[in-house]
């Protein structure tokens, strides 16, 4: 078989694939509550009896990565540990006990004419989902797309292609218990790179694309898709520690932030410290970071307290590292700290140490990202976290979801007018 002829069977195999989502699309719209919800607590069942099968098929995702030298970063995303499948599951159950928003009904008033006027939620149709790496997606995504009423299609990276499957299974045997159609949930079988462009080249089949992956991925998505796409590109997380911190709070804060898991959009790759309490606060976190083998890069201040600091240059400042490498730099207040964010940000996470109300409020107000935090780690802005129960992805964009996207995020609004036998004069 030829490039071209392979390419060919890509595409056609991916047209089927979208053809078969818009038709279960139309089924998903008017799924019950009950059949739904049926349906995720027999998929979180079926990953828990399914231990040991996930975990052979991880192990066989693990050891080619390996052998194809991927970065610890990235085996830590691809891992499907026993936590992570207790957690995967758990999810699907805290996805089972939100409520439905297919059919909520908001914002209804009488209008002058005698008309009522009202907000109706509904699903957003057939979600195509590009990831790399975790395959705890696959469950995550397939749960928020069925409870809110969407078919999906799904297309993991080639490194995790049997986890993937191994999960596809279960998946399609919780649809089958809550007697909802197959293709509500469809995971791509294929690693061939063309498949991702097909995706991305079917409107008529796909409504949004939801990219989860590296900045290359994202930005691939972004630039070639024809389909609307909820996305953000980077994670550069900040975290504040002003001069009116608790300390030990802060040290608390800005070591898990940086080192709970280094790999993920919400890790600290920035530490940003208010002048006056910069000695003290370094000088509880630089043993610890040396300890846990984390790389400082530090500005001229920094430097200068921490030997062990390397001098940052500019580029650190906006780099997402996801490695245990960190960027620390002092700055006079909590305007230069507002100003680095702005400048450097990514509009992803960023958080504030302080037990001053009044500075609160203003990072609160003045920072503009999808996350603000007071007194607490950037590790948690995340879907399970916020109670949404899982999440579709993390949205830097304005429109139309930002932050965490859950149940309500898969859904958009039309209005409904309601009559009785009314006409315009």
């Amino acid at each position: 078989m030829t490039q071209s002829q392979h390419s060919r069977d890509v595409v056609a195999y991916m047209e089927e694939l979208g053809q078969r989502a818009r038709h279960a699309a139309q089924a998903m719209a008017s799924a019950d509550t009950r059949s739904k919800n049926t349906a995720l607590l027999a998929i979180a069942d079926g990953i828990e009896a399914a231990r040991q099968t996930l975990a052979r098929a991880n192990r066989r995702d693990l050891d080619a990565g390996r052998q194809r030298g991927l970065s610890e970063a990235l085996l830590d995303r691809l891992q499907l540990s026993e936590a992570r499948i207790t957690a995967m599951a758990e999810g699907l159950r805290q996805i089972q006990a939100l409520p439905d928003p297919v059919g909520e009904v908001a914002q209804l008033s009488q209008r002058p004419s005698g008309i009522e006027v009202g907000r109706m939620r509904v699903p957003l149709g057939v979600i195509g989902i590009v990831y790399e790496s975790r395959p705890n997606v696959t469950a995550d995504a397939a749960g928020l797309c069925l409870k809110s009423g969407n078919a999906t299609i799904l297309r993991g990276g080639s490194e995790a292609i049997h986890s993937n499957l191994a999960i596809a299974h279960c998946i399609q045997a919780g649809l089958a218990a809550g007697d909802l159609p197959g293709d509500a949930v469809q995971v791509v079988e294929v690693t061939d790179r063309s498949a991702v462009g097909a995706l991305l080249s079917m409107p008529e089949h796909v409504d949004v694309i939801v990219p989860r992956g590296g900045k290359g991925l994202i930005e691939r998505v972004s630039r070639e898709s024809m389909v609307p796409v909820i996305k953000h590109l980077d994670g550069v997380c900040h975290v504040f520690v002003d001069n009116d911190a608790d300390i030990a709070k802060a040290v608390a804060i800005a070591y898990n932030a940086k080192t709970q898991r280094y790999g993920t959009c919400n890790t600290m790759e920035t530490l940003l410290i208010a002048e006056p309490v910069a000695e003290r606060v370094l000088a509880d976190l630089g043993p610890m970071y040396r300890d846990a083998g984390v790389e400082l890069r530090g500005c001229a201040r920094t430097c200068e307290v921490l030997s062990s600091a390397l001098p940052a240059t500019d580029e650190d400042w906006s780099t997402e590292y996801l490695a245990p490498i960190l960027s620390i730099r002092v700055v006079p207040d909590l305007t230069a700290a507002i100003d680095h964010i702005h400048r450097y940000g990514s509009r992803h996470t960023d958080a504030i140490v302080t037990e001053n109300l009044g500075k609160a409020r203003r990072f609160l107000r003045e920072v503009d990202s999808s996350s603000v935090m007071v007194n607490a780690s950037t590790r948690f802005a995340d879907g399970f976290e916020y109670g949404l129960g899982a999440e579709i992805g993390i949205s830097t964009d304005k429109l139309h979801a930002r932050g965490p996207v859950g149940l309500e995020g898969l859904t958009t609004q039309k209005f409904i007018v309601l009559g009785d036998g009314h006409i315009r004069d």
